[in-house]
């Protein structure tokens, strides 16, 4: 089942394919760059995805021939509003990304704040012809909105050291080769195979995936002589669930889960 919805300034465009929400920047004249009509939508929209219980997974992507380019340059020099959203961050997202997963499909470009919203997503799938990059520095910036703090983190550092210090442009099959992109796609298929990862991911009980996600990422700075004691309360009422009787029922039979989300 799909269905879709248009936001009245089109800027941002959702649709449903079972339980799969896919949110695509509509701004496509503009390269995809992030006003701040664009980053409110985007903000309702994972607001949308996280209070939705039918929604299990989103997919992020752009319309037309790329991802984003980042920040509306031309609208800031107009309006001096930065496309933030309270504590959400760059285009409500970078800062406080939804609590269930997030997949990037990128082709084309993603550049700038388009890639630190690659960056703020949980998994990326990308055309074999995408590029990524970080060129702030070659217009005297840096790339605050995540480039510098997440980056060091998917990448070696040296790699990382380089991307950001050059802005030069990253070729999505060397980032694949580096675990930055999960799957690469041809030209034009990435939002294809987006939508196929994401169904291996939604077929799975939503408590324990939300769960499971809040626990790899906040685990990343935790102290290894505490890791265990942390994680306990954080799962413990993924093993009292209802879900976690009806997986473990639906495996003795034989059959598919019918979970409950609860």
């Amino acid at each position: 089942m799909t269905t879709e919805h248009t936001t009245s300034e089109d800027f941002v465009k959702t649709e449903v394919h079972d339980g799969v929400m896919v949110i695509t920047i509509n701004r496509p004249e503009s390269r995809n760059a992030i006003n701040y009509a664009c980053a409110e939508q985007m903000a309702h929209a994972f607001d949308q995805l996280d209070a939705d219980p039918s929604l299990r997974i989103g997919v992020l992507t752009g319309a037309g021939k790329g991802f984003s380019a980042g920040m509306d340059l031309k609208d800031f020099a107009k309006s001096r509003i930065r496309p933030r959203i309270g504590n959400r961050g760059f285009a409500g997202l970078t800062e406080q990304p939804p609590a269930k997963p997030l997949i990037a499909a990128v082709e084309g470009f993603a550049l700038a704040g388009g890639f630190e919203m690659v960056l703020a997503c949980d998994m990326v799938v990308a055309a074999k012809d995408a590029k990524f990059g970080l060129p702030e520095v070659k217009r005297g910036l840096v790339p605050g909105s995540g480039g510098m703090l997440r980056l060091p983190r998917r990448l070696p550092h040296p790699i990382a050291m380089e991307m950001i210090l050059t802005g030069d442009p990253f070729l999505a099959e060397r980032a694949y080769q580096f675990g930055l992109v999960n799957e690469l796609t041809e030209p034009g298929e990435a939002l294809a195979g987006a939508l196929a990862l994401a169904a291996r991911i939604s077929v799975n009980g939503p408590l324990a995936v939300r769960a499971a996600k809040q626990i790899i990422n906040t685990a990343l700075d935790w102290p290894q002589d505490e890791m265990f004691a942390r994680q306990a309360p954080m799962m413990q009422h993924i093993f009292e669930s209802e879900d976690a009787r009806e997986g473990s029922l639906a495996f003795a039979e034989k059959r598919k889960p019918n979970w409950l989300g609860k």
